[in-house]
């Protein structure tokens, strides 16, 4: 019996040592999981993601959120008394609330059809079907088809190494138009659940108004086409009274629409520019002949409207707001610095926007008609700000001018190097290929510059382009053989006079 007792303590203690490794473990699980899902919530308002759109009111989730302070989301009452007291026009972080989830439409599923883009050799026209593919959105289509003039032609521009990195390639589909420029049929439509066309009044022979009234019929007679979203570029020949009747042409209730028209396209960065938004079909939403706005802007407008359930039934203008001291500028700036994700900005624009905005100026007013004293501090802060932005954006156009100097410098030292091992395999190549490349750098430029601008979905004409550029070297080349043989003449001159002395 003494001898079993060790033995029966000794398992009893190795039992005892393995539970309390097992809890450990559980333990530490559950910590890594919680603080994970700390993280996860905590982030998610201010990404664009998922996170940054809900469903549908008419769905229903449970979420729980974790309030650090004891205060609770409002923060110490002193805080929600100094908002109370900061003018919005000079503090405008007291006008914008923390950024909040916005509603997304629940049908964004299926397939999705974009018309009216891929026509031309100047540019790919993959942003709009990158945008609509974005994982971290409220997309949710398992077919993008592409509805274009010339599907052997459209394939080469869109089916890119990026479009197979990014999973394009998965959903995209074909369709091609029964005759060039024409419109998707009831047919080819069978199927489809979403429907973004891209009207542009700049092609000859393209009337808005009779474009608006097709694509409007055509959606109506399409049982399958859930939401419609048009965006119409260089819309100034719309007037106010044929643009209203346009908008109301689109009425159904088989269908949302939503229709969004600019002036001429430009080619200014997405987001680049603060913009204005009008209802299409009254005074202030007509466009002038003059007025442009970005191309990429204005396909995440249609887009983003596309996903937002406040872009539902809406026809608007959008126009680009240069003023820095107009509402618009100063609150999609705030927006912006309060951490509001492209999205949310959107989503706030078209729901409030400047309105509301100066509807709680005018509330302030009227509660602390007085100057207080803190308003003098508010504006210096304020005017720090702007002075800090204004050099933020004067170092990231340094910097995006640096970015696109090297950018062009790398393709033209490639573009030299492969020039060079060419005609080294043709066996006449007597210079190092440092030298070669010195000798030929302003041709790699031009092709570097070139490439670049290809890659980059500008417009090109390389023959042209090419051509001129022969044509200035070899006026080049004239002067400099000019001035070699005046400095000769004058050399030879010299030496005559010291002879003759």
């Amino acid at each position: 019996e003494s001898g079993s007792s060790p033995s029966l303590s000794g398992t009893h203690t190795k039992v005892l040592g393995h539970n309390d490794s097992l809890n450990k473990m559980k333990i530490l699980t559950a910590a890594t999981a919680a603080i994970a899902a700390l993280m996860t919530t905590s982030a998610s308002a201010f990404t664009v993601s998922p996170t940054a759109f809900v469903q549908s009111t008419r769905q229903t989730s449970s979420r729980t959120i974790l309030h650090i302070s004891s205060w609770g989301e409002d923060g110490p009452p002193h805080k929600k008394e100094e908002d109370e007291m900061a003018d919005p026009e000079t503090k405008i972080q007291s006008y914008l609330k923390t950024p909040e989830p916005v509603a997304a439409r629940d049908n964004l599923n299926g397939a999705v059809l974009v018309s009216g883009l891929v026509k031309t050799k100047e540019r790919t026209d993959q942003t709009i079907f990158d945008l609509l593919n974005l994982e971290d959105s409220a997309f949710q289509f398992d077919k993008i088809v592409a509805f274009v003039d010339d599907v052997k032609f459209a394939k080469k521009r869109l089916l890119s190494r990026h479009a197979r990195y990014t999973g394009l390639l998965d959903k995209l589909d074909f369709s091609e138009a029964i005759a060039a420029g024409a419109l998707p049929t009831v047919e080819q439509l069978e199927g489809v659940k979403s429907w973004v066309a891209v009207v542009s009044g700049g092609e000859e022979g393209n009337d808005i108004a009779s474009t608006l009234g097709q694509i409007a019929g055509t959606a109506k007679a399409a049982s399958s086409v859930e939401n419609v979203a048009v965006l119409v570029t260089d819309a100034s020949a719309l007037d106010e009274a044929t643009a209203q009747s346009s908008a109301q042409s689109f009425e159904s209730d088989s269908f949302s629409f939503t229709i969004i028209a600019t002036g001429s396209v430009n080619e200014k960065a997405d987001g680049s520019i603060p913009y204005m938004i009008s209802e299409l079909g009254t005074a202030n939403g007509t466009i002038a002949a003059d007025e442009s706005f970005s191309r990429d802007e204005g396909l995440r407008m249609i887009t983003t409207a596309l996903a937002l359930e406040s872009g539902k039934n809406k026809a608007l203008t959008f126009k680009e707001c240069t003023d820095v001291n107009a509402t618009e500028t100063k609150l999609i700036r705030g927006l912006r610095e309060c951490g509001f994700t492209r999205p949310q900005e959107i989503e706030h624009m078209i729901s409030k926007g400047p309105k509301a905005y100066a509807d709680a100026i005018e509330d302030f007013r009227t509660r602390v008609p007085r100057r207080l004293p803190q308003d003098e501090w508010w504006a210096a802060e304020q005017e720090k700000l702007e002075a800090k932005e204004r050099e933020k954006q004067k170092n990231a156009d340094k910097e995006m001018a640096e970015k696109k100097e090297k950018e062009i410098e790398d393709i033209a030292r490639e573009w030299a190097k492969r020039e060079y091992f060419r005609k080294c395999m043709a066996g006449d190549m007597p210079y190092s290929e440092e030298e070669y490349i010195k000798s030929v750098w302003d041709r790699a430029m031009f092709e570097g510059d070139l490439k670049y601008r290809m890659l980059h979905g500008q417009a090109t004409d390389e023959r042209k382009e090419l051509a001129e550029f022969k044509k200035k070297q070899e006026k080049k080349k004239q002067v400099m053989l000019e001035r070699a043989k005046a400095a000769m003449a004058d050399l030879m001159d010299d030496d005559k006079d010291d002879d003759e002395e």
